[in-house]
């Protein structure tokens, strides 16, 4: 379960959660094409993909002085499993949510 806390507390930061979705709609980009993208200084750049990196949510490959990142595929399938894996629970609360709502517009109807 750390390695998740670790997923979900780096994700809840908005600009690093719109750098994966960056990289998971586009590929491996350098980290450059994330600077423009997020408008941020490259030095707060390179921080947000160090908690990511260090969250195993994103990778970093080098290539002479540029270095590449892409999302972790592992990481995107540990959300899914979770998630998969807390199901019932959130099925069962939207559930309770409906009954809530049905008897509460019943209420009002009379």
């Amino acid at each position: 379960m750390n390695n998740m806390t670790r997923t979900f507390a780096a994700l809840a930061d908005p600009t690093r959660l719109t750098v994966v979705e960056e990289l998971m709609q586009r590929g491996e980009l350098p980290a450059g094409d994330l600077v423009s993208h997020v408008g941020m200084s490259p030095p707060a750049v390179s921080r947000h993909l160090k908690v990511l990196r260090e969250a195993g949510v994103v990778t970093q490959r080098a290539d002479g002085t540029k270095r590449y990142y892409r999302v972790a595929p592992e990481s995107m399938r540990a959300i899914v499993d979770w998630t998969i894996a807390h199901r019932s629970f959130w099925e069962a609360s939207l559930d309770r949510l409906d009954a809530i709502l049905a008897e509460e517009g019943g209420a009002h109807n009379e």
